[in-house]
């Protein structure tokens, strides 16, 4: 008997027993993967391609277990939910000696799988089956090209033929079916009676597993069982419902079904159920978790659970589900679920559908934010578009409906929670009117949604609208109402209105304190947001009072506080201390929470990646420039590759990628990247916001150190006039981009006007922060600078002397500004955009 391997996947299927015949298929398929294993050629994915029912899945278990031999890793991959793919093939990286998933990342970790498996190392003897993969573009990417192995593919789909090599796989031959009832029936069937039965099955190896399934349960002869196929047979036709299956296969499954009927009714309801779900594995917790759902034709069997278990017990026994105790699920053949719905009438799906759509809501954990119940989620999420659930508009199902969008949020599904997000909202509004609590409720989240992708203008029309509806329908000091305004916070900010924005929450805090109290987690969500405020209005020491408060109170608190809001103060408290100058505290603090991010949310997760940004600032500021490169170019990477250049992730990894490459001596690359910057800023911010003119003073900065200091000053001219009509004079960003234009002037010979622009940012930055602020130092050495080279030689030293002592006063030896104040060399000053 040949050997397991010593890597054999736990999805793989057990093997039928009752395998029959394929043998020139089988033959066919080791054939075609053997002769593309030569060195001169690539090899091809191998594609079994066929209709539903033709036994696709069961050659490809049968080609694992008979050729296991020849390989030292088979692996399975289901493919009927893309989504899941990468997470699959990422389960293999212990076994191959990669970095495990929870370190790089899913995505990170299957394109490692798929890089080791093509380079042939540590294994080279390896197969891989992709099962139900229906569109090529969904799953290419996962799929080997090339390497020592082999790649199976199951499909219904005829287009895979332009990626691989296609075997078509069809019904079997008439010797085929009846060598099959032969030994599933474990008799000697006579051969005209069996190739009968085969003809009125039109072979289709579905049907005749059922039927063969049936009659070995029941003991029913095989012209019994052709005389009910040609009753029921004459049904279906009688119904006139087009299927491109044979009318014979729904007699066939029909005549099953009216047997289980006869033996467990419950067995019989509990398919009907079945049928309603997606084709993707049902988790049986969710009938577990539904005697209290509300459904009223399943509820006596939910409220039995040996019934229950009997019901699962006898479908699998007539080979009408498939039963996965390792994994917890239990599938239907989608072939089974078309027929077992077309076979009922529209009264009778609709009262299914329903009880379906209960059972998924019933099945859900009570918290979507939760890390732990984020499984079940996923478990569940493959099923609502297949049930109709969208459409559904019962109270319990639209909570359902709600907590799968914040789940899906929390999860940084950005993608997935707009388009159900949108779903429903288009559905419930339609039955419910605007001021529908669920509706406001869904809008609430789908608001945020739109925020977080940086749709900001579509976010700020939707949460206005929603904001004032909320105040009608639910009143000013209502939870929801009071965590909608905090949205709209937000969108203020995204709007550039920072002092607008403040001011709404100080408001909002206290409401919160009145309503939830001081130290609650909803008014902790609102200290951590004007923390921010603070920050933005580069007032440092209240946003770092704040944040510390907000950190201390969210990380040590008994009552529940999501590993979202733990992320989001961890992060904020660490750019902070950045932002004050306490670059050293900043890493320290950085990497803590960087390893709480990757820990609790996953190192792919949005929130991760924002502490990954805010950390590679801080190395920079600290001087650890080989790291902080490693490691935003990574950060930047994954952003690019799961939320594409636009998203405001994105864009602020690819201002602190430009920034680091700078520093790096790398100022094409860095110019490349801070031009890519400016316009999607403009674009997603618009022309006036903050945050665009700090990209232009980043462009400007890059334009005077390769020559053009005319360019550099044009642009710090209109970042530093937008910022003063924006954000006012008081402000770090306006301070910057004047240091930045002195340094213009200075770089195109005006040391008058650079010293008088200086002098004057000087005092207006001592007015603000006072002496001891990092600004304030570099603004200093610049003016010290510009006074030498306009005569004032002896009053420029002292400034430059007296600066000089405050660096080494205030900063540790080795950090890389008082090393640079001692070379006595112009500081510039760049923007790193917040997470708002």
């Amino acid at each position: 008997m040949p050997r397991v391997p010593p890597i054999w996947g736990k999805k793989i299927p057990g093997r039928n027993k009752n395998f029959t015949g394929r043998e020139s298929l089988l033959e066919e398929l080791r054939a075609s993967l053997e002769s593309s294993t030569t060195a001169a050629v690539v090899p091809l994915p191998q594609a079994l391609q066929g209709l539903g029912g033709v036994g696709k899945t069961q050659l490809a278990i049968e080609y694992a277990w008979r050729y296991r031999g020849f390989y030292d890793l088979v692996w399975w991959v289901p493919a009927d939910q893309p989504m899941l793919v990468p997470s699959t093939l990422a389960a293999l990286t212990d076994d191959l000696k990669l970095p495990s998933a929870s370190s790089t990342g899913i995505e990170e970790a299957a394109s490692a799988v798929r890089a080791a498996l093509q380079r042939g190392d540590p294994i080279d003897r390896w197969l891989l089956i992709f099962d139900n993969a229906d569109e090529p573009e969904e799953i290419r990417d996962f799929i080997p090209q090339g390497g020592p192995g082999h790649v199976l593919i199951t499909s219904r789909n005829s287009r895979w033929s332009g990626v691989a090599e296609t075997v078509p796989v069809d019904v079997f031959s008439t010797s085929e079916s009846v060598a099959f009832l032969r030994k599933r029936l474990q008799r000697d069937v006579a051969q005209k009676e069996a190739e009968r039965l085969a003809s009125e099955l039109g072979d289709l190896p579905l049907a005749l597993e059922q039927a063969a399934a049936l009659q070995a349960m029941t003991g029913m002869s095989t012209d019994d069982y052709i005389d009910l196929l040609a009753r029921e047979t004459r049904a279906v036709l009688n119904l006139s419902k087009s299927t491109e299956y044979p009318h014979s296969m729904t007699a066939a499954w029909q005549i099953s079904v009216h047997e289980i009927e006869n033996r467990l009714p419950a067995a019989a309801e509990v398919l009907r159920c079945l049928a309603f779900f997606g084709p993707d594995p049902i988790l049986r917790d969710i009938f577990r978790r539904g005697k209290r759902s509300g459904a009223r034709r399943m509820g006596p069997i939910l409220s039995d659970p040996l019934t229950l278990n009997q019901a699962f017990a006898e479908l699998n026994r007539f080979a009408l589900v498939r039963i996965e105790p390792e994994t917890g699920t239990v599938q239907v053949h989608r072939l089974v679920q078309a027929l077992l719905r077309d076979s009922l009438k529209e009264e009778e799906r609709d009262q299914i559908r329903h009880e379906v759509h209960l059972l998924l809501a019933a099945g859900a954990p009570a918290d979507p934010e939760n890390t732990v119940n984020w499984d079940t989620y996923a478990g569940l999420l493959p099923h609502l578009r297949p049930s109709g659930l969208v459409e559904c508009t019962d109270e319990p199902v639209q909570r359902f409906g709600i907590d799968i969008v914040r789940y899906l949020l929390q999860s940084a599904n950005y993608t997935s929670a707009k388009s159900f997000g949108e779903a429903f909202l288009r559905h419930w509004s339609a039955a419910h009117g605007p001021s529908n609590g669920n509706v406001l409720r869904l809008r609430r989240q789908l608001g945020h949604v739109l925020w977080q992708t940086g749709a900001y203008k579509e976010s700020y029309e939707m949460n206005e609208v929603t904001l004032d509806l909320m105040r009608k329908e639910f009143g000013a000091d209502h939870e929801e109402t009071l965590r909608q305004a905090l949205t709209y916070a937000a969108n203020l900010r995204a709007q550039g209105n920072f002092q607008d924005a403040m001011n709404q929450d100080k408001q909002l805090l206290d409401a919160h304190e009145d309503k939830f109290g001081p130290y609650a987690p909803p008014t902790l969500r609102v200290i951590n947001n004007l923390a921010l405020d603070h920050a933005l209005l580069t007032q440092y020491d209240s946003a770092l009072e704040l944040q510390q408060l907000a950190f201390v109170e969210q990380s040590s608190s008994q009552l529940e506080v999501s590993k979202w809001d733990v992320q989001l103060a961890w992060n904020n408290l660490a750019r902070v201390l950045r932002l004050s100058g306490d670059h050293a505290r900043a890493v320290d603090f950085g990497e803590e929470a960087y390893s709480h991010g990757v820990r609790e949310l996953g190192v792919e997760h949005a929130l991760t990646l924002m502490t990954a940004r805010d950390l590679s600032i801080a190395k920079r500021r600290n001087g650890d420039l080989e790291e902080a490169l490693e490691l935003i170019r990574e950060t930047h990477a994954r952003l690019m590759k799961l939320y594409g250049p636009d998203n405001p992730d994105t864009m602020a990894a690819t201002v602190a990628l430009s920034n680091t490459l700078r520093q790096a001596n790398e100022p094409q690359e860095a110019m490349k990247m801070a031009r890519d910057a400016l316009p999607r800023y403009q674009r997603a911010f618009g022309p006036e916001h903050p945050f665009t003119y700090g990209c232009m003073v980043n462009v400007a900065l890059l334009y005077r150190l390769r020559g053009d200091a005319r360019r550099a000053k044009e642009l710090d001219e209109q970042a530093r006039d937008g910022l003063l009509a924006k954000v006012g004079p008081d402000h770090a960003y306006t301070f910057s981009a004047t240091i930045n234009l002195a340094n213009d002037l200075a770089a195109l010979g005006d040391a008058t006007g650079a010293r008088a622009l200086g002098a004057e940012v000087l005092e207006q930055i001592a007015a603000f922060y006072g002496f001891d602020n990092l600004l304030y130092l570099a603004a200093a050495v610049n003016l010290s600078i510009d006074m030498r080279a306009s005569g004032e030689a002896e009053e420029g030293r002292k400034l430059y002397d007296t600066t000089v002592a405050a660096y080494e006063r205030l900063l540790p030896p080795g950090h890389p500004e008082r090393t640079f104040a001692k070379k006595g060399e112009r500081f510039n000053w760049d923007f790193d955009p917040f997470s708002l």
